[in-house]
């Protein structure tokens, strides 16, 4: 317990987890009373698996009508999400839906979340950028991830891309949670090793910077009655710390092999613990940063994260000393010294993010030194994450965190080396 804090703890409605609870859902589905749903995919899951056609038999036995759209693509744009409005709306001739059910990674879900605010009345989705109306009616969701990594079915927003300026909006409601969660690892059996890096260090960033975040107590919650995210609190630590064990255990075994169905429901189990964590507490500086990463570089999102997250722990030992050294030993980092052991982190992960096959310097993602001062700039822009790093001059700190990482220099890395020369 901390009793400084101020919880306010956010879920899906309902968490179904584990090989083959996808077979449950049509049944879930009548006994909460819905009749007739939008299925959203893309087309490699409606085209390549079975597991679309089998969605919409078990639904059709449980007396519930499914209609597909399969137009998902990676990255959806508020420019998609409205097309695919006026296809849905189109196709379903005013008779409504009762809800809507995502299969896919988060760029599925994303566009799956938008739907629920814009197949009601066919408001474009720019309409419910920034608050969201309480009275606006949002269209419960039924959210299926096929990757381990995003969180997506546990958080409150969903993330486009604005085609006119090529940025990232959200839209954020507490209503957007999935009523359903529906946690199936058998879907990521199949991820192709990239892909499955990609989302598996997602997953840890998520665990480790909703671990190390700002405070609830002091969060700035902007005055709002029902945030979306509002600070870690001893609840959001647990499940972030039982999510960065799980990566620490299974994340490499999953790249190296995908038939390994122990790393693999690992995995789906760490993504979740990992968005009920920060899909309360909020993220903050990895997140920022790789925004303007991928501003610069198009590079995928567990990409520009990965890139970041060693430099980031690096910039935090001093004010997250204890945390840094709980991370550690979840890490299995053996040193005895605890001061070692702690400066030891950003070092390991690096050479994790290395094994999974990701960059590990803004060089190597294709950033140039004349564009650095650029990229510290767009980071801080993203305000909402830089307000909730818990250092006391996040200015400076995004500049070093930034050439460090360009540079690919490790300050806790080296003061470590020299601390076990002088105990040798």
């Amino acid at each position: 317990m901390r009793v400084e804090d101020l919880v306010y703890f956010c879920a899906p409605a309902r968490l179904v987890m584990g090989a083959g609870c996808r077979a449950q859902l049509p049944a879930l589905l009548r006994r909460l009373g819905y009749r007739r749903g939008l299925l959203v995919t893309d087309t490699f899951f409606s085209g390549a698996t079975p597991w679309v056609d089998e969605l919409v038999a078990g639904g059709r036995a449980q007396g519930v009508e499914l209609l597909v759209y399969d137009g998902g693509m990676p990255d959806p744009t508020t420019t998609l999400c409205d097309a695919a409005t006026a296809a849905v709306r189109e196709r379903l001739a005013g008779v409504p839906v009762d809800h809507v059910i995502a299969l896919g990674g988060g760029s599925n879900i994303d566009l799956a979340k938008a739907l629920c605010l814009t197949l009601p009345d066919g408001s474009a989705v720019r309409a419910f950028l920034g608050k969201i109306d309480a009275g606006t009616p949002i269209l419960p969701l039924v959210a299926m991830p096929t990757t381990a990594g995003t969180g997506s079915e546990a958080t409150p927003g969903a993330i486009l891309v604005d085609p006119d300026n090529a940025t990232k909006v959200a839209v954020m409601d507490n209503r957007l949670r999935p009523a359903v969660a529906l946690v199936d690892p058998e879907f990521t059996y199949t991820c192709p090793p990239r892909v499955t890096a990609d989302a598996g260090i997602d997953a840890l960033t998520h665990a480790i910077e909703s671990y190390l975040t700002l405070d609830s107590a002091i969060f700035d919650r902007g005055g709002e009655a029902d945030p979306g995210y509002s600070g870690r609190n001893a609840l959001t630590m647990l499940f972030a710390h039982e999510s960065i064990r799980l990566c620490g255990r299974y994340l490499l075994r999953s790249v190296q092999d995908g038939g390994d169905r122990e790393a693999r429901i690992g995995m789906s189990y760490a993504s979740v613990y990992a968005a009920l964590s920060y899909g309360s507490a909020g993220l903050n500086a990895v997140h920022g940063i790789a925004y303007a990463v991928a501003g610069q570089t198009h590079l995928s999102h567990g990409t520009t994260n990965a890139v970041m997250l060693p430099y980031v722990l690096d910039a935090l030992g001093d004010v997250r000393r204890e945390e840094m050294l709980a991370i550690a030993r979840l890490l299995d980092i053996a040193e005895t010294d605890p001061d070692i052991a702690a400066a030891r982190v950003p070092g390991v992960v690096r050479e994790l993010v290395a094994a999974v096959g990701l960059p590990t310097t803004l060089r190597d993602c294709g950033i140039e030194q004349r564009d650095v001062d650029a990229l510290v700039r767009d980071a801080l822009d993203v305000a909402r994450l830089a307000k909730a790093f818990p250092v006391p001059d996040v200015s400076a700190r995004y500049d070093a965190m930034v050439r460090n990482a360009w540079a690919g220099t490790l300050t806790a890395e080296a003061g470590a080396s020299v601390q076990r020369r002088r105990a040798a």
